[in-house]
Order: C-alpha cells, then structure tokens, then sequence
C-alpha cells in the first residue's frame, strides 16, 4: 500500500496543487492543504481502499481543509465566501473536469521576476514535490537557506501579482524557453552523479510533452535528457569519471535511448531545428558505435549558428578533432574566450597530450584543476597528470552539456 501511495503522489502531486493554487491563489495555503490531504489518504486508503479516482479524492479533500483553515482566521472571510459558494456546488468526480492547471504553475513558478535559483526550487517544490530538505541536499545548500528562498519566491509572486496562467501568445515563446531552460539546468546538475536530480529533469520534460505535445524544442528536450541519461551507469565507475571513449556500450540502457529516439522523431516531424533537437540529435549520435563525428561536428556547427555559444563550438572543436585531428580542433579552441571556463581548460589539455606537448598539456591540466571543485572531475584531472608522461589514446567526452 505504501508503494502505491507513493506512486499517486508521485504521480498526482503536480496536478492536485496546481489546481488548488488555481482555485485558491495563494500558494502556502495550497500546498498545506495539499499535504494533508495526502496525510488522511496515508491513513485512511490502508483500511478502505483506493478510491476509484485518487485525484478527484485528493482535490475535494484537499479544498475541504482549506476552507477549514480560512473559516478559523478572519483575515480570510472575504476568500471565504468564494469558496464557500463554490462550494455549494456538488464536485464531479470525473477527473476530465479539473483542468490540468500544472503548465500555468509551472510559468508562474519560472516567471522572469524570480531569480534562476528560485525558479529551479520552486519548480522542484510544486512540480516535483520534493520537500525542502531533499531540494536543499540536492542543490547542495544548507536546509535553512533552501527554506528562506522558497518563502522568499512565494512572497514575490503574490507581492508582485505574478498571474496564475499561461503566457499571451506575443510571450509563449520567450516564456517556453524559460521554462525549458530551468528544467535543462536541474537536468545538468544531476548529469554529474546526483541522479536524483536528471530523474526530476526527466519526469518534468516528460510532463511538458505531456501538456504541449506539438511544441518541437519540449520534445526535443525531453529526447536529449533521456539520449544522456542512458549513459548514466558507465559515467562514473566507483565515483571515478570515465569518458565516453573509455565506456563499455553494452552497458548502456537501450530503453531510454529507444524513447530518446522516439521523441527526436517526432520533434522533427514537427518541423523542430531548434537548439534542443539539435542536441538531442547529437546525443543520438553518441549513442551509436562508432560515433559518427563529422556528422556531430556538423550539428555542432548548425548549433553555434543558432546560438553562437563559445560552449558550443568547443564541442565542435572535440568533434572536429575526431575528425581532422588533434591540430584543428587546437586552432578553434585557442579562438574561444573562455579563459575561466574549467572545460576549455581540461579540452585544451587533452588536445595537446594527443600531440605530444607535454609541459603545455600539463600546465592546461592544472589550469583545469584550479577551476574544478567536483571531486570525481579533480581526481580525473590529477590521474591525467598523473599518467600524462605515458598514457596515449584518442577522443573526449563531450565538453559540457550546452
């Protein structure tokens, strides 16, 4: 019974508070309401069964403790009266009758007034159900700290009016790529071993294909997630980084690859061109054995054009090196102005190893290190400089996820 508890939440969370933060506009109050609901569902589904439609069950439950709460404080007579009213009217149990409200929390909680990191846990919060603890060892923050900028954000939202809905279309787009942008960057602090987090990335890109199935960069977002995800297991080899050249392809998880794939499919049989179809098409390009460089240089390429990120064409520099040599991907990398950057560093280094430059490499090497805090990263550093004198091989991981 617990599993299955834990399975509705997991499942339901996002839609039940989202529809009682439509109904009631107040976000503290929604997710109060919302806990307790799943509270009396913990203690009372056990002995009388699952309801026929959890949802329904949860939501009218949910409503009925928060009219009880507003009912004990007099600040809130006036909301009171609303709810009451609605109130009156009998409660469908069809789940078809409670709109989907989870793509207006999600632009409320993504709204450009916040801050990125109050949009990223704010998201965790409401979309993922995560709790303050959980988001705060995650993100690496003290719980306190987490606690404070929750608060912080919810109080924003209503000090500022910030509206309870979808975008204007003259917005969607901009808006949309906020939006995918948090999730892209829960995504990548999870890609460095905090599985937890890509699993939250993955399930929220899930639930947007869900809600905008015809948008092509969602889905193409979704698709390269799952594209890196499926490389999960051979990434890390007793938290000790291995490159993709030193993993074992039989090891990785076809299933995700597979539904990696799917998404790209439709995202470009949706006409999608975009920044994130073109990665994922890139991430299915190294998901294949061998990889097919040229044709990821190229993507790389088209990429640059759309977003003339340096990030990006140091990816193509590796890529181009692949293909043309450890000299020309050289040339491109000593054209990028990304001199704090760890990974230019660490690229650089592995380039100039490749050509036998080896006091240059080195001293790339512990460029790099100065730059890394990730333990796994620095130790992968100080084993190459470690082994630089005798090692030799060919290829490199990507740089960084763009």
């Amino acid at each position: 019974m617990v599993t299955a508890l834990d399975e509705i939440f997991r499942d339901e969370w996002g839609r039940v508070l989202a529809t009682l933060i439509g109904v009631l506009g107040d976000f503290d109050l929604a997710e109060d309401a919302a806990q307790e609901a799943f509270v009396i569902a913990a203690d009372h589904w056990p002995r009388d069964g699952v309801p026929t439609n959890p949802r329904a069950w949860l939501i009218r439950t949910a409503r009925n403790r928060a009219t009880d709460h507003i009912r004990r404080d007099r600040a809130f007579a006036a909301r009171l009266g609303l709810l009451v009213a609605a109130q009156e009217v009998e409660m469908p149990v069809d789940t078809t009758t409670f709109p989907d409200e989870r793509l207006e929390l999600i632009f409320t909680c993504c709204h450009p007034a916040l801050g990125i990191e109050a949009q990223v846990a704010l998201t965790l919060r409401t979309l993922g159900g995560l709790t303050t603890d959980e988001i705060a060892r995650a993100l690496l923050v003290p719980e306190r700290t987490m606690a404070q900028r929750l608060v912080r954000a919810k109080r924003k939202i209503k000090a500022a009016g910030i509206p309870f809905r979808i975008p204007p279309d003259h917005l969607l787009r901009e808006r949309l790529d906020a939006v995918l942008t948090v999730v892209y960057l829960i995504f990548n602090e999870g890609y460095g071993g905090r599985d937890e987090l890509a699993a939250e990335a993955i399930w929220l890109g899930g639930a947007l294909t869900e809600l905008l199935p015809d948008d092509p960069e969602v889905r193409g977002l979704l698709a390269m997630m799952l594209l890196h995800d499926s490389r999960r297991e051979t990434r890390f080899n007793d938290g000790e980084l291995v490159l993709l050249e030193d993993q074992d392809p039989s090891r990785w998880n076809t299933t995700p690859i597979a539904r990696g794939r799917a998404e790209l499919d439709q995202a470009i049989a949706l006409g999608g061109r975009g920044p994130y179809v073109l990665q994922a098409a890139i991430a299915s390009l190294h998901a294949e054995t061998p990889c097919d460089w040229a044709q990821i240089a190229a993507l790389y390429g088209e990429l640059t054009r759309l977003t003339a990120s340096p990030v990006v064409e140091l990816n193509r520099a590796i890529a181009v090196a692949e293909t043309e040599g450890p000299q020309a991907g050289l040339r491109i990398v000593d054209e990028l102005g990304l001199d704090d950057f760890r990974y230019l560093h660490s690229t650089r280094a592995e380039l100039l190893r490749r050509l036998g430059r080896t006091d240059e490499a080195r001293d790339a090497y512990r460029r790099a290190r100065e730059l890394t805090e990730d333990g796994a990263e620095r130790r992968f550093l100080e084993r190459r400089l470690t082994e630089l004198a005798n090692r030799t091989g060919s290829g490199c991981d990507p740089a960084a996820p763009e």
